[in-house]
């Protein structure tokens, strides 16, 4: 590995890859067959205490920081449960980074030990089906009246709420009207997904089956004051707080999934032979594969300074936002290139390249586009006019 990790780091890459042993790829293929959620593999993930690795001391996680959660993120990839395993636990890991780090004392007593002793379980609805990536213009809307805030609208691709039993919400307090900016009057609120007032309806998608993603119908429902996350019309910037260490995670997990591939197409070109000689001594087949080490190598050591900057309190919104693009489109092409290696096999699931491909395909397009992460890079780091 090019990037140096401490003594520490190596304990618990090695810790999650050993875990992770119990979890192969036959596993994975069956959940990606059977569509059943991986349960038992996030239960092995809290049993060996790596839940609550980058939650507070005091409410029962481990204390650490950014780049230990980004070890394990891509120890879990990187073995084989591909975007699978890291989309069925993230959440957990670090999903309520807003309660942390806005939340009252009280609040995180009350919801931060049931999340890493995985108690609850948390979606994240965010993301609604009219406005995309302009999350400024979010439509659901929460009325206060009394001691309750009454929420309609709707979510998609909220992940996990057909296991959950809480979200992390975030809707319009204060109509845009009434606004000096869209970012004003939107409130973030961690209260119980309660189905008497939210439909939950599962997406078909091309991969990840065992890890729903869903749309959400609600209807009047009811979250007390007390469910509000910090001030009232700064929820948006709660959520900016934590776009960096989202970044930063997925760029890791990418980096772990492009290796899991790559490793299989080498060893596939190690052992097939074709014409008397292994295809992988062939240069149409080592130099696409070795392009593809080159660059997740180099997104990792991206991924990593972006960790580090983060722990160290260092403003690093460049360098995350860099490391998601370069790990996400490092990743797919070495998903590609592990599927092509293998030829026609390549397309046959029991060789789980085709798996790892369609799986890598979520974080190339989310939860930000690459177009949008080269229009924030020119406008930051190259002082162009912004474009949109």
């Amino acid at each position: 590995m090019s990037v140096v990790l401490t003594p520490e780091q190596e304990q618990i890459r090695e810790s999650v890859l050993r875990l992770c042993l119990k979890f192969d790829d036959d596993y994975w293929l069956a959940r990606d067959t059977d569509g059943k959620f991986p349960e038992e593999f996030c239960r092995a993930i809290v049993d060996e205490g790596f839940m609550g690795i980058a939650m507070p001391e005091e409410y029962g996680g481990s204390g650490l920081g950014i780049a230990d959660a980004a070890v394990l993120a891509q120890a879990i990839t990187e073995s084989g449960a591909a975007n699978a395993g890291f989309a069925a636990l993230i959440i957990g890991i670090f999903g309520l980074n807003p309660v942390v780090v806005f939340g009252t004392d009280e609040q995180k007593k009350k919801w931060l030990p049931p999340i890493i002793k995985r108690e609850d379980v948390a979606c994240f609805a965010v993301t609604e089906p009219n406005t995309g990536l302009d999350t400024t213009r979010l439509k659901t809307r929460a009325t206060l009246q009394g001691d309750h805030y009454i929420v309609n609208g709707e979510k998609i691709w909220t992940s996990t709420a057909l296991r959950a039993n809480k979200m992390l919400l975030i809707a319009r307090t204060k109509p845009e009207s009434e606004t000096k900016r869209p970012i004003d009057g939107l409130s973030l609120f961690y209260t119980d997904l309660n189905r008497d007032y939210v439909d939950v309806r599962p997406i078909e998608k091309m991969g990840r089956k065992c890890v729903d993603s869903n749309e959400m119908f609600i209807d009047d429902l009811p979250i007390p004051k007390s469910d509000l996350i910090g001030e009232e019309g700064k929820g948006f910037r709660y959520l900016l707080h934590g776009l960096n260490a989202e970044r930063i995670l997925i760029a890791a997990s990418m980096v772990g999934l492009g290796r899991a591939a790559l490793n299989k197409g080498a060893k596939y070109a190690r052992e097939r032979v074709v014409f008397g000689r292994p295809i992988g001594q062939n240069q149409s087949i080592q130099h696409p594969l070795a392009e593809s080490w080159a660059e997740l190598e180099a997104a990792n050591l991206m991924a990593f300074t972006a960790a580090r900057m983060y722990d160290n309190k260092e403003e690093c919104g460049l360098q995350a936002n860099a490391a998601k693009y370069l790990a996400a489109e490092a990743a797919f092409k070495s998903c590609t290139n592990a599927v092509m290696t293998h030829g026609g096999m390549g397309y046959a699931k029991e060789f789980h390249v085709e798996r790892y491909l369609r799986e890598c395909l979520i974080h190339r397009l989310a939860p930000i586009s690459p177009q949008m992460i080269l229009n924030y890079l020119a406008e930051n780091a190259l002082d162009l006019p912004r474009s949109y």
